[in-house]
């Protein structure tokens, strides 16, 4: 199964159209709320284009201006507001991407793919100060998750449980990788040890 094809694909899209299905906003109040529901620490969200994606949204006529406020001397705001089509592209969207897996690309993901580059002792190293800054994250991590549970239902901290669970594996399997190449349990270590020691290539390297 595979995701439909969007017209828009940015994920801030998506954001803007779920903080509208709550109430018509204007752009400012859009960032403001996306901000206070802690949304930007789940969506990469770059205020300066805001503006942006709401014009892209109500070209394809997922949403419409339903009236201009004022206030003071400020200038004449634009309040946009969710169509019916925004509401099902929304819903479907949404729906989707809870649904379907899709593969993603982690930077991390990448390092390790590449990691062999780097002689083991070196990439020990790093991955030790690695595991040192995601045990620091968990702490803070946990202690934050405890002080939301105070004042927010679980329902809009699900982001960060989910968050906080995948550092959490990540460090459980950053401590076992470390273990195995310490321990030279990890195949192909000693190979790979050898190299940047010699600069001859295994031809497992290669193959």
């Amino acid at each position: 199964m595979t995701r439909k094809r969007r017209k828009l694909s940015n994920p801030l899209a998506l954001a803007v159209m779920t903080t509208l299905w709550q109430k018509p906003m204007h752009p400012y109040e859009i960032a403001q709320t996306l901000r206070s529901q802690g949304k930007d620490t789940s969506t990469k969200t770059n205020y300066g284009s805001l503006y942006t994606v709401v014009q892209n949204l109500e070209k394809y006529g997922f949403v419409e201006v339903t009236g201009v406020e004022r206030q003071g001397n400020r200038p004449e705001r634009t309040v946009y507001g969710l169509t019916e089509a925004g509401r099902e592209e929304m819903a479907e969207w949404l729906s989707d991407l809870i649904a379907i897996p899709a593969k993603e690309y982690p930077i991390f993901e990448t390092a390790l793919s590449l990691m062999a580059a780097l002689p083991p002792d070196e990439v020990v190293r790093l991955l030790e100060t690695r595991l040192s800054s995601l045990e620091v994250q968990l702490a803070g991590g946990r202690g934050v998750l405890e002080k939301l549970y105070e004042t927010l239902p679980r329902l809009f901290l699900v982001e960060v449980e989910y968050q906080l669970h995948l550092v959490e594996a990540q460090a459980e399997w950053v401590g076992g990788f470390l273990e195995e190449i310490r321990k030279g349990s990890l195949p192909g270590v000693e190979d790979w040890r050898r190299f940047h020691e010699t600069g001859e290539l295994p031809t497992e390297f290669t193959s």
